[in-house]
């Protein structure tokens, strides 16, 4: 079947199809582990709120949740293996990164920092502004032209946005406005 699917890559197509399945398998991933980790969830601390209220909307820091492992670590998504397969080689490997975001639920593995909260709500606001759907299709057809999850434009959105929150936490900015001017321009 893999031998199947890479050939199909060689034509316009096959990309498509490929690329049609592998949004909706990212996506069922997204609303799987969100449904899994929410009942765990918390709702951001009196401490958190304030740090992040002048960036983030009051709908969406209501909404969110956190989830702090203790103990384990999170797994690789089951479409691992056939996507690297599919020449998808630089995949992230969840049990080493320090959090996740799921839609609306963030799960830390690693120790949560506000710098670390700050990134993962920026991929939240970006579900949020985009909607699920819409921002599944535009991260995997990024990961799919570039051949990496780090270049996607989101996560460069994310970690241009972390520094300048770390840098400048006295200049509160919009990041939805900055996830809606990325996507008038664009960007993603």
């Amino acid at each position: 079947m893999a031998g199947k699917k890479v050939a199909a890559c060689d034509d316009p197509e096959g990309r498509e199809a490929l690329a049609f399945e592998a949004i909706g398998r990212f996506s069922a991933y997204l609303k799987e582990q969100r449904d899994h980790y929410h009942p765990q969830g918390r709702n951001l601390t009196e401490k958190e709120r304030p740090l992040l209220q002048p960036f983030f909307s009051q709908e969406l820091l209501d909404k969110v949740r956190v989830v702090e492992l203790s103990g384990q670590r999170l797994a690789n998504p089951p479409f691992y293996p056939e996507a690297k397969i599919l020449g998808l080689l630089h995949l992230p490997d969840m049990s080493h990164k320090a959090s996740a975001t799921f839609l609306d639920v963030i799960v830390f593995s690693g120790q949560l920092t506000d710098r670390g909260l700050f990134h993962a709500l920026v991929h939240a606001a970006q579900v949020h502004v985009l909607g699920e759907r819409v921002f599944s299709e535009l991260f995997v057809r990024e990961v799919l032209r570039v051949q990496s999850y780090s270049l996607v434009p989101m996560k460069a959105q994310a970690y241009a946005l972390d520094a300048r929150f770390a840098a400048h936490l006295e200049r509160p900015f919009s990041v939805e406005a900055e996830v809606r001017a990325w996507l008038d321009e664009g960007r993603y």
